[in-house]
């Protein structure tokens, strides 16, 4: 019996999730929403020679990170770690915006996946991507 709930438990959660994905608008915009997509745009610019290099790659959870500290010479590592806090941060603000102005909160994670998705997916080819596992590759 507990374990046909939790089957029925789960079969909710996953039409829950597909109808997150396909009802919001992922495309939705607002003042804080452009704000968020400029600045990262304009940062975008400073982090391309990173991922070309494989310093920086795209995590399966939607966020960057240096990949190898070692691609960057060390009196710029301090300045790639903080494009990469600021570009995580106003990744994170951006999810949790667009859950917002859906006017479902509640959505952020299942935005934050789709995202992940699409950053990868769209990833330059020769940047490093993180498999849903966690292993890294060359794309």
């Amino acid at each position: 019996m507990q374990l046909r709930f939790l089957r029925v438990i789960f079969i909710c959660l996953m039409s829950v999730a597909g109808m997150v994905s396909a009802a919001a608008d992922l495309e939705i915009n607002t003042p804080a929403i452009t704000a968020l997509k400029n600045s990262m745009q304009q940062r975008h610019n400073q982090l391309a020679p990173y991922y070309v290099s494989g310093a920086v790659g795209l995590t399966r959870d939607g966020q960057i990170v240096l990949r190898d500290a070692n691609a960057v010479p060390l009196p710029q590592r301090q300045a790639v770690n903080a494009l990469v806090g600021a570009e995580n941060q106003d990744r994170s603000a951006l999810y949790r915006e667009i859950a917002r102005a859906n006017q479902h909160p509640e959505w952020e994670s299942e935005i934050r996946s789709t995202f992940a998705g699409r950053w990868i997916e769209k990833a330059q080819p020769g940047w490093w991507v993180q498999d849903s596992q966690g292993g890294w590759k060359k794309k």
